[in-house]
């Protein structure tokens, strides 16, 4: 385990930009917002000030009114090897944007709260960390207000994502619904020849090109809309209230209440928690599927629930939502055929419904296994008391990672796992693959 962990820290190393962490070389060349997140974890372990400045660096190209972009567009001559980059987004139509950081205009799941805290321990309080947080608290407490107060307009307490790539699982099959109704009206931006992706990574491991059609719309719409919520509400096909997205915003909530004294914040606190309490009971009553025995997204536009089973419906073990019979009936789905299939057929845990129609083993979110929701349902499943499945999924992951090598998502059947020599899918030397097979392999240690 000494040489995996000396490998996780190399690829750190070598992704190492100054100030914050490249998810990949070449496929990835900027600052992805929830990647910074889950990478600090890893430096935590043995560089704090890398991992103090990898949020820190993040939070620099926050938005006026809260809003923290997906990608922060850096280095402008990298900017040409990627699609989209800063030119296609036109943040600058926002009167919200910072002009002096190139950004994209969407957002993705919120972990950084609860990652502050992730790092108070892991660091025993260093004092750097401490100072990162009376830093970025109101910065973060600004951020989760804009998402209650611009992505919640029936103010329920769920928030919803106006892009797929704000989910974090961008062509997860349970867009499919959505997309096939937006075809009729899409059109082709002959993205074969924009794309980048595919120069770096095989296309049977990338969403499709009509895929990109309609992701490239969708920001359009959002474009056009001057990046203005309530336009965005009205005209947008795609308005999603997503499992992980709001799990992890109320996981992060939970944080925010325990760093806020620290912080010196604790008037905040009530403003908090009524979010929380808000935002809790709208989960288990909106989200919460007992038939499917999982948390499901629910579509805006058709006022309806989507009725596909993702890794995503588990992401509420994070939180204090599920009692004690749906942490039964969610552990019961994840440990079943679905997921493991017969006889234990697959590493824990694929990102989709491996009994559906619509699962591919390579293709980036429609099947694959990823190190990060691996961490997270980890730690979901260690807060409920579920430790033999969350050892399970941990001892999965550090498995795949042997046999696949540091790759961005895995092959979940474990027979073909074996032949993989060191070749996963997706961008290989990848940064949050190495930093949470760091934590994974610091708790098996019983850390440091």
């Amino acid at each position: 385990m000494d040489r995996l962990f000396e490998k996780a820290k190399k690829v750190l190393t070598n992704n190492w930009q100054g100030r914050y962490t490249i998810p990949a070389a070449g496929i990835y060349p900027f600052q992805w917002n929830w990647d910074s997140g889950f990478i600090a974890i890893g430096w935590a372990h043995f560089d704090i000030t890398k991992a103090v400045k990898e949020i820190d660096s993040l939070f620099n190209a926050q938005w006026t009114n809260g809003f923290l972009p997906h990608i922060v567009f850096w280095d402008e001559a990298s900017d040409k090897a990627y699609f989209p980059g800063s030119d296609f987004y036109r943040t600058h139509l926002s009167s919200h944007s910072i002009n002096a950081h190139g950004t994209s205009g969407i957002t993705q799941p919120p972990v950084h709260a609860f990652i502050l805290e992730k790092l108070l321990a892991i660091t025993n309080k260093d004092e750097q960390v401490v100072g990162l947080i009376k830093k970025l608290f109101n910065p973060l407490f600004q951020y989760h207000r804009y998402l209650y107060k611009e992505r919640d307009p029936l103010r329920e307490g769920l928030v919803y994502i106006l892009h797929n790539w704000e989910s974090g699982t961008d062509n997860s099959p349970a867009w499919d619904g959505i997309f096939s109704k937006m075809d009729q009206f899409v059109p082709n931006y002959d993205i074969q020849k924009l794309r980048k992706d595919t120069l770096h990574v095989n296309e049977k491991q990338r969403p499709k090109n009509r895929e990109y059609d309609f992701y490239l719309y969708l920001v359009e719409v959002i474009k056009n809309s001057k990046y203005r919520t309530e336009p965005i509400f009205k005209k947008s096909p795609f308005l999603v209230q997503d499992p992980l997205f709001n799990a992890l915003l109320i996981r992060s909530n939970e944080s925010l209440i325990k760093l806020a004294e620290l912080a010196g914040e604790s008037g905040k606190i009530e403003q908090i928690e009524a979010w929380q309490e808000k935002a809790v009971q709208s989960l288990n009553d909106k989200l919460y599927d007992e038939k499917m025995g999982t948390y499901l997204y629910f579509d805006l536009k058709s006022n309806k629930k989507i009725d596909k089973i993702t890794s995503s419906g588990f992401a509420p073990l994070l939180t204090s939502a599920p009692d004690a019979v749906k942490v039964k009936r969610l552990t019961a789905t994840m440990n079943g055929k679905k997921f493991k299939g017969e006889n234990g057929r697959y590493f824990l845990c694929p990102s989709f419904d491996t009994t559906a129609e619509a699962f591919e083993s390579q293709r980036y979110w429609r099947g694959p296994v990823w190190l990060n929701m691996n961490w997270l349902l980890y730690q979901g499943l260690q807060r409920h008391g579920c430790p033999k499945l969350a050892e399970e999924i941990k001892k999965d992951s550090l498995q795949i990672v042997g046999e696949q090598g540091f790759y961005e998502y895995f092959e979940p059947e474990k027979e073909k796992s074996k032949w993989m020599d060191g070749k996963g899918y997706g961008g290989a030397t990848f940064s949050w693959t190495a930093a949470l097979v760091i934590d994974f392999l610091k708790s098996e240690r019983g850390g440091e």
